[in-house]
């Protein structure tokens, strides 16, 4: 048995050394070559990006409402929600947003509004800064599907971040789901939601479904009534 062991690993091994003595470039690719994308300094988006709103005004989105001061804008309580004009699909979105610094209510009721991709799938924003609510609904949330890994959230009036992967879902003809959307998500720096499967549209009665709906829709954010900020908006789209 031991002189069996020894005949395969001696084998095994004249193997891999014949395997190092071939051609190194038969594993090289060398197209399509990636272009290249120039990094943004500090707080400046990609040089790919779209600039969704960089403090200025609100050219990008439709018919808006809402208030521009200081560089951010700011929810306008029962106006609607702020539309992009442009739709997208497979997004990386980057976008800061701030609670009101006077806390007001609690739970739901404090700092609450909301990102939708494509308009129907959320994530939610809210001061969960020591504020107790149901942790699906709170901030970083794929609101009412999954709760965040970790609560990432700063204080009352304070700037935060998220940084969003989001894959649209696919649909076959008849209209069934062939892959569900999926969200990673960081949260000041914090990796909260991991490529985690959306279950269908945001809704907070029931469960949610899908409906097939276009490959692209608008970005919206969502008027709850509560004076969110919002600042420093870019996406690429992927």
């Amino acid at each position: 048995m031991t002189t069996r062991i020894g005949v395969l690993v001696y084998t095994l091994a004249i193997v891999a050394a014949a395997g190092q003595q071939g051609d190194p470039k038969v594993t090289e690719v060398w197209s399509p070559v990636p272009p290249v994308v120039q990094p943004g300094e500090g707080n400046a988006p990609p040089s790919d990006a779209i600039v969704l709103f960089d403090g200025s005004d609100l050219a990008e989105w439709r018919e808006p409402a809402w208030g521009v001061e200081g560089g951010a804008v700011t929810v306008v309580a029962r106006t609607g929600s702020l539309v992009t004009r442009r739709a997208f699909g497979d997004v990386q979105l980057h976008i800061e947003w701030r609670t009101p610094a006077v806390v007001e209510g609690a739970g739901q009721g404090r700092g609450n509004s909301g990102i939708f991709l494509m308009e129907r799938y959320e994530v939610q924003v809210l001061d969960s800064y020591e504020n107790s609510t149901y942790v699906n609904g709170q901030a970083g949330s794929i609101y009412k599907q999954h709760a965040p890994l970790v609560n990432a959230s700063r204080g009352p009036g304070e700037w935060q971040s998220y940084d969003i992967l989001f894959t649209a879902p696919r649909f076959r003809s008849d209209g069934r789901v062939e892959r569900p959307a999926t969200f990673t998500v960081v949260h000041n720096g914090v990796l909260i939601q991991n490529h985690v499967e959306v279950k269908g549209t945001t809704t907070n009665i029931g469960e949610p479904k899908y409906e097939p709906h276009l490959a692209k829709a608008p970005l919206a954010l969502q008027d709850h009534g509560n004076p969110v900020s919002y600042r420093n908006i870019w996406i690429r789209e992927l």
